[in-house]
């Protein structure tokens, strides 16, 4: 059973660089541009947090996330030239190495806090005002 949880946590991990890479291979001039439309759809669509299939519906919300995904990745791979493929990988753990900035999070966070604001605002303006 822990075997098995360990490759499944390793090829959780290879996937998620190989996304990254993927994400590098789409804005590459080297790449070919129908491996560049594939790399950035696969990769746009894994780091998106909106499905295809909702994951709130049995069995298949999960379904993209276990097939449909892997699959795309694997399209995109081969796809994509061996050699950049490697490449893009190296520069991709390379990128995970890197420290993380907390300015993005907290301008995230900042807008959030702006909308909720602002749409607290208009309700009690529009529909709570005499």
């Amino acid at each position: 059973m822990t075997r098995s949880i360990n490759s499944a946590k390793k090829w959780a991990r290879a996937i998620k660089g190989d996304v990254i890479a993927l994400w590098i291979a789409a804005r590459d001039p080297r790449t070919p541009v129908p491996a560049k439309v594939v790399a950035a759809a696969v990769a746009s669509y894994a780091l998106s947090p909106i499905d295809l299939i909702p994951d709130f519906i049995p069995v298949l919300g999960y379904l993209d996330d276990l097939l449909i995904v892997p699959v795309g990745i694997l399209l995109a791979i081969r796809m994509v030239p061996s050699h950049l493929m490697q490449e893009f990988r190296a520069r991709a753990a390379m990128q995970a190495q890197r420290p993380i900035g907390r300015a993005g999070f907290f301008a995230v966070v900042f807008i959030w806090f702006a909308l909720a604001a602002l749409s607290a605002w208009y309700i009690n303006q529009y529909f709570f005002a005499a």
